[in-house]
């Protein structure tokens, strides 16, 4: 079967960044007259690329796949082709010299089909084209056989989607002209269901027979979801899988073919996994930052670093990693891209009621399916986490979920949670950032009110008020009208400057810790210029803010920031709310696990959902 298109795009994207499809010593055009893709003069034309490479391993090991072949139509000047290969210390593509094939010049199209050599080291293949001038491609894909019967697939994909008219709208076409438009077989058995929180959409222009768009209450990302999937369930023809995609995302649809074509081909060891797509940056389109993820210690944790996807030795590592076992145990897959088996969904239930931010977490960690399936070519671009971060996300809805989620599934321990309330409280406080301190105890006080509150339609409610209540950043500009900054120069707030930090001795990190940068005590002398520091939450350059008692927080990727000045008083105020919730907790603690852990299976149901959704 025809497993892989040959994927060259002609948007801003790929016209920046061409080494994600083809590196080569000439440029790769679209002829607008021809309709076709030219390789414009005499060259080297690469397509061992993150798109157009071949994972061989990985399909060996999902599918048993075997008898792999590649199919071209070309025209123009004379070529030549030949195989390569990347193995687990190739820094280049590597030549399979025996696999060299002369193309004659033909003035029309000529299709050629070679069977491809994967050798037992072979991670990934692909394929080089020497031309003697221009010539045309077309029609290009990667074939295989599998020694078992195919899957029957419906897929359903489910987006959820909030005032991001922009993005949705433009992903609504792509689907509608690339999948459901295409001779591909996904095109019989793929739905596309939108479920519009913010009921923005004009869904009567939007809906076709492939599909449809329903207005809904502003229910997060976990409602929306939620409501995707019951909708699957219930399409005309049930779906066997469930793909969640984020709104404000920017994805090839050649990602959701290749999602499919594995799920038809997956062997009995791999056909109930998730298949977790990457998150790659929609800024920097070539660094990868995650594709599935582990919660340790109350904390997100990407299995695999930050990569290149244009680098041979990356796409390398990104296929042949595997997780450590402590990771495999507290495994997720992020709902940017993440393709659940409806089966799964039947026998795990619908997500928890907690609007965003660890509803994926959670799920993946209930659900704990056997595998999580991922492969160059299949994910999205979104924007990266540091340029998004958002308080009431980040601590509010941190905090309450992530102790929700600790209490009906496990996501960690009680102890990994108290410990990270607490540094995450430490670093806010010790950075004057007290909005966001009491945000982290809403989030928790809101947890302590047991299952009851929150299977109570307050999520919207709950995460409006920490939006209303976090700090507000304003315009560097309209900021610069204040005195406290009279000696601070606009033009030297470059980024190193709003990033860097100060060494600190032994002694000085002693009495920071004792002191809570100053709050404890009155004894130090305090600086008496204002330190600049990033407004990212997680930032903690504790050398700059040392005995400061005035902080220019500063986001750089909005050009906004805002001033911080040290309140004792609202630092005890902080810290006596802090110990009563402690002690309310410790009293409370065992009840208010057995009463998460006894709601949880109310919670996901599709009945209970249908209620809260109204429908």
């Amino acid at each position: 079967m025809k497993f892989a298109n040959i994927l060259l795009e002609n948007n801003e994207r790929a016209i920046r960044h061409p080494a994600m499809y083809c590196r080569a010593t000439a440029p790769v055009v679209f002829d607008k007259a021809e309709m076709e893709w030219l390789l414009y003069s005499a060259g080297e034309y690469d397509f061992t690329t993150y798109f157009n490479s071949l994972s061989v391993r990985k399909l060996e090991q999902y599918a048993g796949a075997d008898d792999f072949a590649l199919h071209l139509e070309i025209k123009g000047s004379e070529c030549v082709f030949l195989q390569t290969k990347a193995t687990s210390f190739s820094t280049e593509s590597e030549i399979l010299s025996n696999t060299r094939k002369e193309i004659s010049g033909a003035d029309d199209w000529v299709a050629i089909d070679v069977p491809l050599v994967v050798d037992s080291d072979a991670i990934l293949i692909g394929f080089i084209l020497e031309t003697s001038g221009p010539i045309y491609i077309r029609g290009g894909y990667y074939s295989l056989s599998i020694g078992h019967p195919l899957n029957d697939i419906e897929l359903a994909l489910a987006t959820t989607t909030f005032k991001k008219e922009r993005f949705i709208e433009a992903n609504i076409a792509s689907v509608k002209k690339e999948i459901l438009g295409s001779d591909d077989e996904i095109a019989k058995h793929f739905h596309m269901h939108v479920v519009d929180n913010g009921r923005t959409l004009d869904w009567q222009s939007l809906n076709d027979g492939g599909v449809t768009v329903y207005p809904n209450d502003n229910v997060g990302g976990a409602g929306g979801f939620a409501r995707g999937m019951i909708q699957a369930m219930e399409q005309e023809t049930p779906a066997t899988h469930v793909l969640l995609m984020d709104d404000d995302v920017a994805v090839s649809p050649e990602s959701i073919k290749r999602t499919y074509n594995l799920l038809r081909i997956a062997n009995s060891e791999y056909k109930d996994s998730f298949i977790s797509g990457a998150m790659l940056d929609y800024q920097n389109v070539v660094d990868q930052w995650e594709d599935t993820a582990a919660f340790i210690d109350g904390r997100c944790q990407a299995i695999k670093p930050r990569i290149r996807m244009t680098e041979i030795e990356d796409l390398v590592f990104n296929e042949d990693s595997e997780p450590t076992d402590r990771q495999r145990n507290n495994q997720y897959a992020a709902w940017w891209y993440c393709c659940i088996p409806m089966s799964t969904i039947r026998n795990n239930g619908l997500p928890l009621p907690i609007f965003v931010r660890y509803d994926d977490v959670e799920y993946g960690i209930r659900c704990k399916p056997k595998h999580f399936m991922t492969m160059n070519g299949i994910g999205i671009w979104h924007m990266a986490f540091h340029v998004r971060y958002n308080s009431a996300v980040e601590r509010y809805q941190t905090t309450r979920n992530g102790f929700i989620g600790s209490a009906t599934t496990g996501i960690a321990s009680d102890k990994e949670m108290l410990s990270y309330l607490h540094d995450t409280l430490q670093l806010e406080l010790k950075k004057f950032s007290y909005a966001s301190a009491e945000l982290i105890l809403d989030g928790f006080e809101d947890f302590l009110k047991g299952s009851s509150f929150i299977k109570g339609k307050v999520a919207e409610d709950r995460f409006m008020e920490a939006n209303r209540k976090k700090e507000k950043l304003v315009p560097l500009d309209e900021l610069w009208s204040d005195p406290v900054l009279h000696d601070v120069e606009m033009s030297s707030l470059t980024r190193q400057a709003i990033n860097e930090d100060s060494p600190r001795g032994l002694s000085d990190r002693f009495i920071d810790l004792l002191s809570c940068n100053g709050q404890k005590t009155t004894f130090l002398k305090d600086k008496e210029d204002i330190a600049v520091i990033s407004a990212d939450g997680n930032a903690y350059p504790a050398g700059q803010i040392r005995n400061r008692n005035k902080l220019l927080v500063v986001d750089w990727y909005s050009k906004k920031g805002a001033i911080r000045c040290r309140d004792i008083e609202r630092f005890k105020r902080i810290v006596k709310r802090y110990k009563r919730d402690m002690k309310y907790y410790k009293a409370n603690k065992s009840k208010l696990y057995d009463d998460y852990a006894k709601a949880r299976s109310a919670m996901t149901s599709v009945e209970f959902w249908k209620k809260y959704l109204g429908i």
